[in-house]
């Protein structure tokens, strides 16, 4: 089956044809770590994580390589650690491990690399030099620009012109920049904000920077997909085009450019202001992970989604109505088998999970219905396939409406602590302390003793 996904770039749906189908590559912007992920930055994780996973199953688990980083260097983080007074690191670690327990919990699976922007800096380094030798990027009182002007096709992917972008625009009027547009490569560091040495001065990168060059580092360019939220259009996207082009003179960046649509809390933009802001942490310790995932799958990726508390209730009762058939059937052997070919066609479809959501319950309905045994056992074996590829209905029955598998739950704590031992074992401190902090993300308290690491719940 071909896979059609719309491309933001073209404004059209295209064939998706991987450069190499034996390294089929994706990127996608992963999150800032200075606070937990509130529930529109859980839309893309979900998102693309259905995409990685339909990825996996055309082209095979091993040839599928999906980068999403990790942003432990910005302003805000930055804040963070000098109102607490420690180094950026401690904040950064602390929210990466509730930002994986957090995504764990929805089902998602973490990606094939996750680079940290703060381990690139010298990749960051040598792409700005690059772009300063093709004359497209200039300093200036201790800041290195990209200059706008030199890239005749900037405004591309979010279809403006650059005068337009400039218009009504929130961009930084400063009067070392050469053009209005020119966004920061390179800046100085702020009293008490960590600093790096550079060729320009001392200082930190910019955003826009870091992805560009966590991508071409770890993929290599072109990359097949690269994906985010809408509202990384402009500038974030446009700019990584930009660098990413002009430091190599290349064609493309990405084949192709894929965007989630915006989240609204009832019908209104979450804000603090509003004190609307809805975070996983919080809202996993109330309702299962996966009826946070159906939600966030129940309208098309690219349509806006309106998160309200009903469209959670009737996320929890559809999956109510899959397990159920599920437990129902609990006598009937499924055999084995893969997915069946009308959920694979719908999210080929452009991630048309609307349309295998009623795949799921079609085969439902011949599970409950069918008159012989084999056409219950082939529709209790294509329900779960389908479900396992959408990252659904994975849960004992029984456990689901007791409330959770808490044999799930003990499996991926025991396998923490034993991934845990081996990092000790080979004395990477760094790996055991951040797989300790994810058990403490679970609530988990690890007893270290003479022979070896209990756990039990925190209080």
């Amino acid at each position: 089956m071909t896979l059609v996904i719309h491309d933001t770039l073209s404004g059209e749906k295209r064939a998706f044809a991987p450069r190499d189908p034996g390294r089929v590559t994706m990127y996608v912007c992963g999150p800032t770590v200075y606070n937990y992920a509130h529930i529109g930055n859980a839309r893309p994780v979900v998102v693309f994580d259905t995409l990685f996973r339909l990825l996996r199953h055309l082209y095979g688990e091993r040839a599928v390589v999906y980068a999403r980083n990790i942003t432990d260097v910005d302003d805000k983080i930055n804040q963070a650690a000098i109102d607490r007074g420690v180094p950026i690191s401690v904040i950064t670690d602390e929210y990466t491990a509730a930002f994986h327990g957090d995504m764990d919990a929805l089902g998602a699976l973490r990606p094939t690399l996750e680079p940290r922007a703060t381990a690139h800096i010298e990749a960051m380094l040598e792409l700005v030099g690059r772009l300063i030798r093709n004359n497209a990027a200039y300093a200036a009182e201790g800041h290195v620009l990209f200059d706008t002007q030199a890239f005749s096709d900037y405004g591309a992917l979010s279809g403006r012109s650059l005068d337009d972008m400039i218009a009504g625009a929130r961009v930084e009027v400063a009067p070392y920049k050469r053009h209005p547009a020119d966004f920061v490569l390179w800046k100085p560091s702020k009293p008490g904000e960590t600093v790096w040495e550079s060729p320009w001065g001392p200082g930190r990168p910019g955003w826009h920077l870091e992805c560009s060059a966590m991508v071409e580092k770890n993929l290599g360019l072109p990359i097949d997909i690269h994906g985010g939220g809408h509202d990384l259009i402009f500038p974030h996207h446009e700019n990584e085009i930009a660098q990413s082009r002009c430091a190599d003179h290349a064609p493309v960046m990405a084949e192709y450019w894929m965007h989630n649509g915006f989240l609204t809390m009832d019908a209104e933009k979450m804000s603090k202001s509003l004190g609307n802001v809805l975070l996983v942490h919080d809202l996993v310790e109330q309702v299962p992970g996966e009826a946070i995932r159906w939600a966030l799958l129940a309208a098309h990726y690219r349509a806006p989604l309106d998160w309200t508390g009903d469209l959670l209730l009737q996320s929890r009762k559809s999956l109510d109505r899959l397990y159920g058939a599920l437990r129902r059937a609990a006598d009937v052997e499924a055999p084995p088998g893969g997915p069946p070919s009308a959920v694979i066609e719908a999210l080929c479809d452009d991630l048309n999970t609307p349309k295998a959501v009623a795949e799921l319950f079609a085969m439902a309905k011949v599970l409950e219905t069918a008159g012989d045994y084999a056409g219950r056992a082939q529709a209790k074996a294509d329900l779960l396939a389908a479900g396992r590829l959408m990252g659904f209905l994975q849960a004992d029955p029984d456990a689901w409406f007791e409330g959770g598998s808490d044999e799930a739950f003990k499996a991926k704590v025991e396998a923490l602590l034993a991934a845990r031992i081996e990092a000790r074992q080979a004395k990477d401190w760094a790996t055991a302390d951040r797989i300790r902090d994810e058990l403490t993300a679970l609530k988990v308290v690890v007893m270290d003793g003479p022979h070896g690491a209990t756990w039990r719940m925190a209080e």
